[in-house]
């Protein structure tokens, strides 16, 4: 079916635009882009976007969809509604399951499930070693075989450095692509807060900046030594930027993400202990999260991601200290990424671009841009749209929203994925 999306902003994040236009689909694909808001072609349907903004849907890295082993968190089903909802068209999935994606049985488990139960596009990361222990290297070959798009073991940090040298060789002579995370384990173990005044005052463990910045040195030493390809799943602290600056400078082949959550949120914010603002890392101060704001801007920074983590009712109804960490983010993602727009600290094709083509070409896909050609994964929002959000309105299982409450504009108007609309507001 032929759908033309007229009187639409494009947001061209590869070409750096924000203009007037239509886009016409064809086929699942985009088969024409236009500069007339109001062109003259016979589509079976035509939808206005009334001056909208229309742009490549988000492709979302790091999410967890608690399938198998926590089904009643999250599933394919709610995440994938979820994520239509919040204009994500790509979710790309972490392995830290019960059990963990580690073999290819597991993971053509998952595959299916996403494929029969998910309105979006799912694509799966396996675990770096069996059972994410950091013992013993998984099966990076035949995962890649089976549709693995990348390796991580998520927040279970590799401390044996010839392990996680052996994996990075192996995973190079794949080409394949390794998401590390950047928090020394023995330094942050048992923290819930970042260390200084607010953490004395309020009695909770904390965890010094630096243990994200050791960790991140470690990983920039071994690719060196290694030449793979890694990915920082999320950097939290300004201390660590001119760590990762110097490794681009260097040519080594890293890119770095940072969770929404410590974009648009601080420290600051735990007052009270609320336990949905208890994520790991841990909030940072606010200099922090101008450092990383900045960082993004500048393309420092490459990826923004939801680091979308269900908990449900009863493990959030805890003190502070033993609750679990993690919030949801598929359907909050684009509104908070707002208060970057509206904050002046970036145009929406920057934006963009860390939202949608960077991680695309990360990953090596056609998604995430405005072409002839590409796939017809779009997304129609209102920038400026205000609402308050209600967490019990959300589609994920899970309501562990920090944004609960809180004032927000931009709201998604329609989601297409290959050129089917699989939510519309």
């Amino acid at each position: 079916m032929t759908i033309l999306l007229k009187n639409a902003r494009i947001i061209d994040p590869e070409q750096g635009s924000d203009t007037l236009g239509s886009i016409l689909i064809d086929d699942g694909k985009i088969s024409k882009i236009m500069d007339i808001p109001n062109p003259v072609i016979g589509a079976k349907r035509t939808v206005d976007c009334g001056g909208k903004c229309l742009a490549p849907g988000i492709i979302d890295i790091g999410v967890k969809v608690c399938e198998p082993g926590e089904r009643h968190k999250e599933s394919f089903s709610s995440a994938g509604a979820a994520a239509a909802a919040g204009g994500v068209t790509t979710m790309v999935i972490r392995p830290d399951t019960s059990p963990a994606i580690d073999s290819p049985e597991t993971l053509e488990f998952v595959y299916r499930r996403a494929v029969s139960d998910s309105r979006v596009n799912v694509l799966p990361m396996a675990a770096l070693t069996k059972n994410r222990e950091g013992r013993e290297m998984a099966e990076i070959g035949f995962l890649q075989d089976t549709g693995a798009v990348a390796f991580t073991d998520c927040d279970h940090v590799i401390t044996d450095n010839k392990i996680f040298a052996r994996c990075l060789t192996y995973a190079n002579s794949q080409n394949a692509l390794v998401l590390s995370h950047s928090q020394d384990p023995n330094l942050s173990n048992g923290a819930v807060a970042t260390s200084g005044a607010l953490a004395t005052k309020l009695g909770l463990p904390a965890v010094s900046v630096m243990a994200e910045r050791l960790q991140l040195q470690r990983d920039m030493t071994l690719v060196e030594m290694t030449g793979a390809r890694l990915h920082i799943d999320q950097l939290s602290t300004a201390v660590s930027l001119p760590i990762l600056k110097r490794a681009k400078d260097k040519g080594l082949r890293v890119t770095a993400g940072a969770s929404i959550h410590h974009l648009t949120l601080n420290e600051i914010d735990i007052e009270g202990y609320p336990t949905f603002f208890k994520i790991k890392p841990p909030l940072r101060s606010e200099d922090d999260r101008i450092a990383l704001v900045e960082a993004v801007a500048s393309g420092l920074i490459d990826i923004i991601s939801s680091m979308h983590t269900p908990q449900d009712a009863e493990s959030k109804r805890l003190p502070f200290e033993g609750a679990a960490s993690g919030a949801i983010a598929l359907e909050t993602l684009l509104p908070a990424a707002m208060q970057l727009i509206h904050g002046e600290y970036m145009d929406l094709p920057t934006l963009w671009k860390a939202l949608s083509l960077n991680p695309a070409n990360l990953l090596g896909l056609d998604a995430g841009r405005i072409a002839i050609g590409a796939p017809a994964d779009l997304v129609v929002f209102d920038p400026d749209k205000p609402f308050v959000m209600d967490r019990t309105q959300l589609k994920s299982k899970s309501k562990n929203t920090p944004f609960d409450g809180r004032r927000m504009q931009g709201k998604v108007l329609h989601t297409f994925v290959a050129g089917q609309e699989v939510y519309t507001a």
